[in-house]
């Protein structure tokens, strides 16, 4: 069985992905997801890297690769931070994420409350084989959903 709450550790690849509560949509306008992405990469891209992702206007997929301990403890507020530590605050990072981002659809849209099933998923992935058919699963959602 998958570990769909997997550690984020330094050098390791994930499929990270989420959707929206209930019937609700994640994206309703071509801004809205122009935004995620700014607010994807102030939060993110500073501790990953970004190999493949997808966004639909009800979840989204991305395949990443968390940044190397040299990298990241040229951050400020990760210097300090090892094991459960460094990856809870890279969780984190991924919460400030969806909590910028829900702030501001909410009030764009005038609308309440949790946008994001909790938790956020994330899967390590464990060989080659599984990176490849992970990114060809993320690029073929669009095609899958129409």
């Amino acid at each position: 069985m998958q570990n769909y709450k997997a550690k984020l550790e330094t050098n390791n690849y994930y499929h990270i992905y989420n959707r929206a509560n209930g019937k609700d949509k994640l994206f309703l306008t071509d801004d809205n997801y122009k935004f995620f992405l700014q607010k994807y990469d102030m939060y993110i891209s500073p501790i990953a890297e970004t190999l493949s992702y997808c966004l639909m206007p009800n979840h989204f997929h991305f395949l990443v690769k968390i940044k190397s301990d040299a990298t990241l403890t040229a951050l400020s507020g990760l210097k300090t931070l090892t094991g459960q530590d460094l990856s809870n605050k890279l969780s984190q990072q991924f919460n400030h994420l969806f909590n910028s981002y829900t702030q501001s659809f909410n009030k764009q849209h005038n609308r309440l409350g949790n946008l994001f099933a909790r938790p956020f998923r994330r899967i390590k992935i464990s060989s080659e084989e599984y990176s490849i058919n992970i990114a060809n699963y993320i690029h073929q959602n669009p095609v899958t959903h129409n």
